[in-house]
This record gives C-alpha cells, sequence and structure tokens, in this order.
C-alpha cells in the first residue's frame, strides 16, 4: 500500500539534518520548529492560526472543546442534556470519539454515496427534527482527501438559524481545496481546507500526505479565542507557567516532528499533484480494461445515486467539480470486494479497507442504540470500498500491475 522508503531516500539528507539541528539546540518542546511549523502551515491553510498538537486524534478534541463545545474541561459540573455534534458514521473512530471525549454527543448523518462524505440533505433533516435544538455544531470529513460539500454544509448553517459551529475533520485532506459558487461568480480563489469552518483538525501521522516519523496533528482556526484557548488546552490548561485556567491535557508537538514536518510540508504541493496524477492514471486504466462504472459527471445532485453501482463494474472514484482532492487514498467500489482483496493479497498487492464497519456499528458505541440499516448508504460503502496502493513514487508499471489482476479477477 505504502513504501515510505521512496519518500525517504531523496530527502534523507536534508532530514537529518534538520534533526541534527533540534538535537544540537537542546530545545524538544515548543521550540522554534514548532513555532515555523505554526506559521508555514497557518499560510498553506489560509488560515490566522496553526497550532501544534501531539496527534490528529488531540487536535479533533482541542477544536471541539476550544470552540466551545462540550464540558471535558470541568471537573465537577453535570450536564442533563449534553452539546449534540452532527457527523458522518463513515470515517476514522476518531471522529466520533473525539466528540465523545469532550463531553457531547455524536448525532450521526448518512453519506452522499459518491464522495462518501457527510450528506448536508441528511444533516438538515436532523436540524430541522426533534434533536435539531441540541445540536451545537456539525462536524464533516474530508473522507479520502477530497473536502465535503461546504456549501452545502453552510446552507443548511444558514437556514437553521442556530448559531451553528462548523468544525472541519481535515485529518486526510491537507492541501485540499473548495471552490464555492460565490467564488467562481467573483473570480476568487479556491480556499484550502482548514480554512472552511470555525476550525479544523489535521493528522500527521505516517500515513497521511504530510507524514511525521510518529504520531502529530494541528488545529487551524481564524478565530483569537479559539487559538488562545486551544493553545492553553494543549499544555494543561496554563496560560501561565503553573498558573492553571482550567483542566487541559498534554498534547504539544514536538521539536523533532515540527522539524520533519517543515523539510516535507515543501515538497507537499507537487507530491498531491503526483498523487492526483496517479489517480487519473488509474482512471484511465480501468476505463481502457472495460472495468469502470462511473457517476454522471457533473450531477450534484443526490437523485442520480443509483446511478453507480458494483453490478456495472468497479466503481470509480468521484470529484465532486468544486473540489480540488489530494487522493489521500485512491477508494473504488468493487463487486465481491472480499474476494477480490483476498486474490490482490495473494498476488502480493497491498490493499486496504477504510472502514469495514460504520462508527454506529462499532461494540464501543452500542450505547447510542443503533442497529443496522440506520445509514444504509454508509453500510453499502463499508461493503464495497478498497483502497488501492496510491502514493506519488508509485510507478507506471506498478499501477498497471493491479489493474491488471483486478482484471484477471473478474475475467
Amino acid at each position: 500500500m505504502l513504501d515510505f522508503s521512496r519518500q525517504f531516500a531523496p530527502l534523507r539528507q536534508e532530514i537529518l539534518d534538520a534533526i541534527a539541528r533540534v538535537c544540537d539546540s537542546q530545545r524538544f518542546i515548543l521550540g522554534p520548529q514548532v513555532a515555523a511549523f505554526e506559521a508555514a502551515a497557518a499560510t498553506a491553510c489560509a488560515s490566522r492560526f496553526a497550532i501544534g498538537c501531539a496527534s490528529g486524534t488531540d487536535a479533533l478534541w482541542l477544536a471541539l472543546v476550544a470552540a466551545g463545545i462540550g464540558d471535558s474541561t470541568s471537573a465537577t459540573r453535570s450536564i442533563a442534556q449534553p452539546d449534540a455534534v452532527v457527523t458522518t458514521p463513515f470515517s476514522f473512530f476518531a471522529t466520533a470519539s473525539s466528540i465523545l471525549r469532550a463531553g457531547a454527543r455524536p448525532i450521526f448523518a448518512d453519506i452522499d454515496p459518491r464522495t462518501f462524505n457527510l450528506s448536508p440533505e441528511s444533516v438538515a433533516e436532523i436540524l430541522d427534527g426533534p434533536a435539531g435544538s441540541s445540536v451545537k455544531a456539525i462536524l464533516p470529513v474530508h473522507l479520502y482527501g477530497q473536502c465535503a460539500d461546504w456549501d452545502g454544509f453552510a446552507a443548511a448553517v444558514q437556514r437553521a438559524h442556530l448559531g451553528l459551529l462548523l468544525i472541519e475533520d481535515a485529518a486526510q485532506a491537507f492541501g485540499a481545496t473548495w471552490t464555492s459558487a460565490s467564488q467562481t461568480s467573483s473570480n476568487q480563489p479556491a480556499r484550502p481546507a482548514g480554512s472552511l469552518g470555525d476550525a479544523a483538525a489535521f493528522s500527521f501521522y505516517p500515513t497521511k500526505n504530510l507524514a511525521a516519523m510518529g504520531d502529530a496533528g494541528l488545529v487551524t482556526t481564524s478565530n483569537a479565542e479559539i487559538d488562545r484557548r486551544t493553545r492553553s488546552l494543549r499544555a494543561h490548561g496554563m496560560t501561565r507557567r503553573y498558573f492553571h485556567d482550567e483542566v487541559g491535557g498534554n498534547s504539544r508537538l514536538d521539536e523533532l516532528q515540527a522539524a520533519v514536518l517543515n523539510v516535507k510540508l515543501r515538497h507537499l504541493p507537487q507530491w498531491n499533484q503526483q498523487r492526483r496524477e496517479r489517480a487519473a492514471r488509474y482512471n484511465h486504466l480501468f476505463r481502457e480494461a472495460g472495468l469502470a462504472a462511473e457517476w454522471p459527471a457533473t450531477d450534484q445532485s443526490t437523485s442520480s445515486a443509483s446511478a453507480a453501482s458494483t453490478t456495472d463494474g468497479v466503481v470509480l472514484p468521484w470529484t465532486d467539480p468544486r473540489a480540488t482532492p489530494v487522493f489521500h487514498q485512491y477508494v473504488i467500489r468493487a463487486p465481491r470486494r472480499d474476494a477480490l482483496r483476498a486474490h490482490l493479497t495473494a498476488q502480493q498487492i497491498g490493499s486496504e479497507i477504510y472502514y469495514p464497519v460504520p462508527i454506529h456499528l462499532q461494540a464501543a458505541l452500542r450505547d447510542l442504540g443503533h442497529k443496522p440499516g440506520d445509514f444504509p448508504q454508509a453500510e453499502r460503502a463499508a461493503a464495497e470500498v478498497l483502497a488501492l496502493p496510491l502514493y506519488p513514487e508509485l510507478r507506471d508499471d506498478e499501477q498497471q500491475i493491479v489493474v491488471a489482476a483486478i482484471r484477471a479477477f473478474y475475467a
């Protein structure tokens, strides 16, 4: 699925030199490397502030709590009616667990079957229903590196008149952009992930497009109060050394990780473009092999949700024309997915299922009371999706091997 050595080899000396400078400085926590990375990341995300932290999971928790959602920082207060956050059941578990960790309650809405992202229409149904009055925020995920339908969520918030917050789970989407209709009409540039909502959370887990050599995360915001509180919460609730204004946590970005990220950030635009080119090549190879079933190219409604089906072949990724994705993953829908994956494994071809069990059906969340059938689009996706090898250094011949193996399976 990934070959880290191909990225590391050409950057080896540059990264080792950066690490050596940290070792020589003897500054290991929240030093100049962290400050430099925060400034560069804020610029890349078109955000006023960027706050480094220990992981993408912590970034989600920090963004939620700093925005005033939940009550996880109070040691004494009891909440009879916790804040609710609407999010997707089709994501990594941390999306929902961070809401619970913040002292709030996750409410799930189904996904758009084309992008796998949270559906604004499904969210609007919740806001219009009996649970709408308890909703404090919406937490869309830019899954697989494609921005969620931000126009749709902005319209839902405006229509609800509830003063809702929009928090981005951008863990997989550093460098992705969104162009709204208003930007297109006024010739404004696309907005990067991390600048769309009230706050956003990123992950730099080693498999991400922008990858640390271990765990690391980031919160972005243009809200000065969210920035102030995030910096306090990541360091035990301190705004002055040993003076604790609230109960925070220990989630500081290491200097060593920041040094690595400073090196890699300069290369990220090129790497993301190479991922888009690799994805386009997969599309070409699948079409050439006669395996491709596809969504309509321009339809932005969900009325065509049944237009692409695995009964017609391998369903290729669909890109919203308003989005520029970074293809953190190249994910197909595949007939007889599990048998296909076993076939690829036998051919020594990597693949992965992101994600085999929707969050609402995870054993850890059984107390939420969900059952199979509650979110049919998410459950269908969990049964069909398969991520194929995709990274900037993937070779043409390797992609040909992958598609040839899939063609042989279906033949």
